[in-house]
């Protein structure tokens, strides 16, 4: 049994159409899929899946094929937001509970309750299965996903960065599972962390321009194997120098500089009898870069949001930000004016299809899309932050035709350019390779360090360490007794 792609060309979606090179997998033979940003990863792992339509040549598959993926876990996102809708069709829109998404087509629930419970456990959503999917944090709706993939018991499983989003705890459980599920399951990963590679793999394909430029095949994928691939992901980025503010779009100052950017004063979220944190004492002053840690589920999010405004509860908190009481009368825009964003909400959000460089310009404007023309002096900022994150090239690029890293890239660079006075980071480096986590990482330090802009930052890898940052959150501390 063989996982073969003859010359096919698939249609994804409306507007991407690709041609893949013929390639086979040999049951068993467990394959890593590794590039830059904009390789072709994503793209390939996805027709090895079984996505989109092919249009000719041939895609054979022997047996049942899962997959999970950034992709995928927008597109059930989606679908169940769309619900929200219902009320158009004259129906009362009923939310699906993390449980109802695992099962969903499958015919004999009963017979899984045993495997469902077993996974529950290992990925820490015990607890979670009778919640609603969409109040789920990031890393809990991939936990969902993987549940439910691995609960049909695929005789193939694409995995696409099945790492991003997860805690530290759940990372080291999850890929124990693996090794044990290799003995029966062929698995196919993309990989954008050398790290993360596991030793049982036998095969790595190294993806340039949508072809497979040379792969590596042996018993065993070690240290030794791999030194080609950490050679080329470990070019070290030099960052000197950051564009500068523009003079009309900024964020504006501060009429006491030295007054708190943020004060939250017992803080506490709850849903229903769900307490997601509680008794939270925090203050940020200017200058003075947070990162806050802890697992999935904890309220790293819901923090963030409570700062951003965009999480309702924020007004039943005492809560200052900018010199707001939030709750006194001021607008969204008091807030975000003083604003950088990137998580993977707004990632989720910013389906506009405006071109590249319009999307760098919509930072100043804070929006979604760009609805104001920009002046001259932005339009030159803006090509300069292009270059300082090589994608002057695409300037002119429709943002949905990029690869899901470049729009990462694109996004962490649309939070930056005003040189706000709070950038929040919530996993910034989801989907980046190598060469851009460590561009990206060496930019936000330079950031940090100019002085203008405090950080606060979410983060689960270690690795990913911003070194202006000094002092550290941990949400595990704040968990109901």
């Amino acid at each position: 049994m063989s996982l073969t792609l003859v010359n096919p060309s698939v249609k994804l979606s409306a507007t991407l159409t690709v041609e893949i090179p013929t390639l086979t997998i040999e049951k068993g033979q467990h394959t890593i899929i590794s590039g830059l940003n904009g390789s072709g990863k994503s793209v390939l792992a996805a027709v090895l899946a079984g996505e989109g339509k092919v249009l000719s040549g041939e895609r054979q598959s022997g047996g049942r094929c899962g997959w999970v993926s950034v992709g995928q876990q927008q597109a059930v996102i989606e679908a169940e937001r769309r619900k929200d809708d219902a009320d158009i069709l004259d129906v009362v829109p009923v939310p699906s509970t993390a449980k109802e998404v695992i099962l969903d087509g499958l015919t004999d629930e009963q017979s899984v309750t045993e495997a469902l419970n077993e996974l529950a456990g290992l990925l820490g959503i015990s607890s979670l299965l009778e919640r609603e999917f969409l109040a789920l944090s990031t890393g809990e709706t991939r936990k969902v996903l993987l549940t439910r993939e691995l609960l049909r018991e695929p005789d193939w499983l694409v995995l696409d960065e099945p790492f991003d989003g997860l805690d530290v705890e759940t990372v080291s459980r999850f890929a124990q599972y693996l090794d044990k599920l290799s003995t029966r399951c062929t698995l196919i990963m993309v990989v954008n962390r050398v790290s993360e590679i596991p030793v049982w793999a036998q095969r790595l394909l190294f993806l340039q321009n949508g072809r497979i430029a040379w792969q590596i095949e042996g018993d065993t994928l070690d240290d030794t194997t791999l030194q080609p691939l950490r050679q080329i992901m470990h070019i070290q980025q030099n960052v000197e120098k950051l564009p500068e503010r523009d003079s009309d779009c900024h964020a504006p100052r501060r009429s006491d500089p030295n007054a708190p950017l943020v004060r939250l004063n017992n803080g506490r979220v709850a849903w229903g009898d769900n307490v997601v944190f509680e008794q939270l004492n925090w203050t940020i002053l200017p200058g003075e870069h947070w990162q806050v840690i802890g697992p999935n589920g904890s309220g790293k999010t819901c923090l963030l949001t409570l700062i951003t405004g965009d999480n309702p509860l924020c007004y039943s908190n005492d809560l200052n930000v900018f010199g707001y009481q939030r709750g006194s009368g001021e607008s969204i825009w008091d807030i975000k004016q003083h604003l950088g964003i990137i998580s993977n909400s707004l990632h989720l959000q910013y389906r506009v299809n405006c071109s590249v460089a319009d999307v760098v310009c919509s930072g100043f404007y804070d929006s979604i899309g760009l609805y104001k023309t920009p002046t001259d002096r932005q339009r030159l900022l803006c090509r300069e932050w292009l270059v300082a994150v090589g994608l002057e090239q695409e300037a002119k690029t429709p943002f949905q035709s990029l690869s899901f890293g470049d729009q990462r890239l694109l996004l962490i660079v649309r939070a930056m350019v005003k040189h706000p006075s709070l950038l929040i980071l919530d996993e910034p480096c989801n989907g980046l390779d190598e060469i851009n986590r460590s561009k990206v990482l060496a930019m936000l330090d330079l950031l940090a360090r100019e002085g203008n802009t405090t950080l606060l930052y979410v983060n689960h890898h270690s690795e990913d360490k911003i070194p202006a940052i000094k002092n550290t959150l941990n949400m595990r501390d704040y968990q109901p007794q």
